[in-house]
């Protein structure tokens, strides 16, 4: 499992923990975390051990290689309590990596359209991400949703986004001016 996004607490980094401790014993034995991001670790890391899977999560500080992680990674986990946008559920997906997320990030319709993932619907229930988490471990073959991630990358108008905002915010900008500019006008 890999979860990736600084600001553990909303991101969710206790409810994929809890969702680890929940697996049967012989799944849970086998199966890993690595959590990275730009936070504090050390709650994360007691409630870990508390949970018995102080050996199976690892959580490591922010770094430029996360592309390395998304490519060998089985499952990309993000039941985020908020999340604006949620860029790593794009990421991943395009990366060819199926996600498990909640219905509350802003980008987890991509999750859906592109068929890469399932999403856990609002208001979160521990125990739907849980029985969630159970059936993509155990799923046979992910490959369908890698293929449609892969796909999804080829096809998608993913990566005009940043421009596509930037001219929105200038015609707002510009819309608003010209008003301004119209009512100074009825105003003389």
């Amino acid at each position: 499992l890999l979860m990736v996004g600084s600001g553990f607490v909303t991101k969710g980094l206790d409810r994929i923990l809890l969702g680890m401790s929940s697996l049967p014993e012989d799944v849970r034995k086998r199966t890993r975390l690595i959590a990275i991001g730009q936070d504090a670790p050390g709650q994360f890391q007691r409630m870990a051990w508390r949970l018995s899977l102080e050996t199976q999560v690892q959580i490591l500080k922010g770094r430029d290689d996360i592309p390395r992680f998304l490519l060998g990674a089985d499952l990309l986990v993000h039941p985020a309590y908020m999340e604006n946008t949620g860029t790593v559920l794009l990421e991943a997906t395009v990366a060819g990596l199926p996600v498990l997320a909640t219905d509350v990030c802003g980008y987890a319709h991509y999750v859906k359209e592109a068929g890469v993932g399932r999403l856990v619907p609002s208001p979160y229930e521990q125990k739907v991400f849980d029985q969630q988490l159970l059936s993509m471990i155990t799923a046979t073959d992910l490959s369908e949703m890698k293929k449609n991630g892969l796909a999804f990358a080829g096809y998608a108008d993913i990566y005009s986004m940043p421009q596509r905002a930037a001219d929105f915010i200038c015609q707002f900008a510009q819309e608003k001016s010209d008003a301004r500019k119209g009512k100074l006008r009825v105003m003389n």
